[in-house]
């Protein structure tokens, strides 16, 4: 039986603290900038990766030793620490304010677990082992990166544009499952893996116009390129 509920948390604008210093912090303090967090980084010293996302305006540093009572506001907290006692004193105190949190590498203080992840624009594959061997789930996560591209980004974009076609002349539930079966057994993603984004629209089109869904190529490439160049602009 598993021991863990998988879940997607909305951490936008929402405060996250990090305690510790190090490279480890460092890589969950920019996993957390990078979901919109407002991520506050809590140590003595920092490493080099801390200082540079500082600087980047991405996180905020506040440099003291933890004292009861500084995991105040925080809706998550997430430390990297090896001391079981100081990892304790977290875990009691984030118990008390019934917050989140995670204890890098002891399940046994924590109320979640971070999973290996693979982000390929909206899409988030997450794969855990329940805290028994983050090592390995890294691994079967870089398994996952060769059967999920790079393109899967332009690949959902795309996907997303033709469900708003399909739903805005009234195509079925139904009829709208079959046409993506259709989208994910044809070559779409091949070719944007290989570059030919006009190509993969064109084969989008014609995919949309089996199904009902009438419009040039040239206007539903318009819409995919204006949607990359925002999604550009706003990383």
């Amino acid at each position: 039986m598993p021991n863990y509920f998988p879940i997607m948390l909305d951490i936008r604008g929402r405060r996250a603290l990090v305690i510790g210093g190090d490279q480890v912090a460092a890589q969950k303090a920019a996993s957390l900038a990078a979901s919109g967090a407002d991520v506050i980084v809590q140590s003595q010293q920092f490493c080099p990766q801390l200082l540079a996302l500082a600087g980047q305006q991405r996180i905020s540093l506040r440099q003291k030793a933890y004292e009861p009572g500084d995991l105040a506001g925080a809706f998550v907290v997430v430390a990297a620490t090896g001391d079981r006692a100081f990892a304790q004193a977290l875990w009691q105190e984030a118990q008390a304010n019934r917050q989140l949190i995670n204890i890098v590498d002891m399940p046994s203080c924590c109320s979640f677990i971070i999973p290996s992840v693979l982000r390929r624009g909206q899409l988030t594959i997450s794969v855990s082992t329940e805290g028994a061997s983050p090592g390995l789930a890294r691994r079967i996560r870089q398994q996952l990166e060769e059967s999920f591209p790079s393109a899967y980004d332009a690949y959902l974009r795309l996907a997303t544009i033709a469900r708003a076609r399909l739903r805005s002349v009234g195509v079925s539930y139904e009829q709208r499952d079959a046409f993506f079966g259709a989208f994910f057994a044809s070559d779409v993603l091949a070719l944007l893996v290989r570059g030919a984004q006009a190509q993969a629209v064109a084969r989008t089109t014609e995919l949309l116009q089996a199904y009902g869904v009438d419009g040039a190529a040239s206007v539903l490439l318009a819409e995919f390129e204006e949607e990359q160049a925002h999604v550009n602009t706003h990383r």
